[in-house]
């Protein structure tokens, strides 16, 4: 079914419409993408019969000249008779592997982002695990479910009690000092995997801090952590922050010894605020399916689940070559 197949990157960003004829939720990046370096032509991949686009494949990065961080497309064409789409993504994903990652290193991380009830959609269910099904053939294996939730700017923000002061983060060590304690006990399926690998708490921080926030393009005093307003004992911190793409909340922790208070509602309200203050058209997070707390700390916020994301990795150097 695949003799007349032909698996190629694009020869240019000139050929963007033409991998267009799929369609996915990040589409509308593409371009942006394309003239700032976080992709390359090289890294988005086709599957084309007679000039038909049967599937498609990309790989991203957070800054011009980075090495591939994710890969966040993998469409096939959803009129394929099931078994032909598997044919078609097999020989895509063997391609384009092999000529995008080096040989011998763990592959990226796949981010798939789907509609809340994509389990209870038949057609849709079918056609990711579909999908979900050829990464597994790689060596791939899924890490975590996570809610995408979205705060709009009619939605009320909590106003303060008084219980909690907030001061902008220091320094980068003031921040780690905190994150650092955060990670014990942490309900985050990426930073148990963190630990699980071997790092300490100090070193999973450091890891977190280092491949995210220098990226993002907001100013750093609206970084906040919060103290006991009659103490002055830190409590927690947020992260209020700008990427790419979306204002978000980037990160919120309550450390171990005063969780259970209810601080949460208090910091995610700050961090809320700031960015509604800056005038901030929706704010964004992501937060783990199975970490409930924070989910619900979300909800009592007014942020509402619009999507969900499903990760998967690849833990072995090679595994994609299988």
């Amino acid at each position: 079914m695949t003799d007349d197949l032909v698996v190629r990157p694009l020869a240019g960003p000139e050929e963007l419409d033409l991998f267009l004829d799929l369609s996915y939720t990040l589409d509308h990046e593409l371009a942006d993408d394309l003239g700032t370096g976080r992709r390359r032509p090289e890294w988005l991949w086709m599957a084309l019969r007679g000039g038909r686009l049967l599937g498609r494949i990309a790989w991203w990065t957070n800054k011009d000249g980075g090495e591939p961080l994710a890969l966040d497309f993998f469409d096939l064409d959803p009129d394929l008779p099931a078994g032909e789409a598997a044919e078609v993504g097999r020989r895509l994903l063997a391609t384009a592997m092999a000529a995008v990652l080096p040989a011998g290193t763990v592959p990226p991380e796949f981010n798939r982002y789907l509609p809340p009830d994509w389990r209870e959609v038949p057609e849709t269910r079918d056609r990711v695990e579909l999908l979900f099904s050829l990464l597994a053939e790689t060596g791939a294996r899924p890490l975590v479910e996570r809610l995408r939730l979205e705060w709009l700017p009619d939605t009320p923000v909590a106003g303060p009690t008084g219980r909690l002061a907030f001061r902008p983060v220091r320094d980068r060590e003031d921040l780690l000092a905190l994150m650092t304690p955060v990670m014990e006990g942490t309900l985050d399926a990426h930073g148990r995997a963190d630990l699980a690998e071997g790092l300490s708490l100090r070193e999973a921080a450091e890891r977190h801090y280092d491949d995210e926030f220098p990226h993002y393009t907001s100013p750093r005093d609206w970084w906040r952590v919060a103290e006991l307003a009659d103490t002055g004992e830190a409590v927690g911190f947020v992260i209020p922050a700008r990427n790419n793409y979306n204002p978000i909340i980037a990160y919120i922790g309550v450390l171990p010894a005063h969780r259970g208070h209810g601080y949460i509602d208090e910091i995610l309200a700050e961090g809320t605020r700031i960015l509604a203050e800056a005038g901030m058209p929706r704010v964004r997070a992501a937060t783990d399916l199975g970490n409930v707390p924070m989910a619900a700390a979300f909800a009592r916020a007014g942020y509402a689940n619009f999507q969900r994301q499903v990760d998967y990795v690849w833990d072995a150097p090679g595994a994609s070559r299988s």
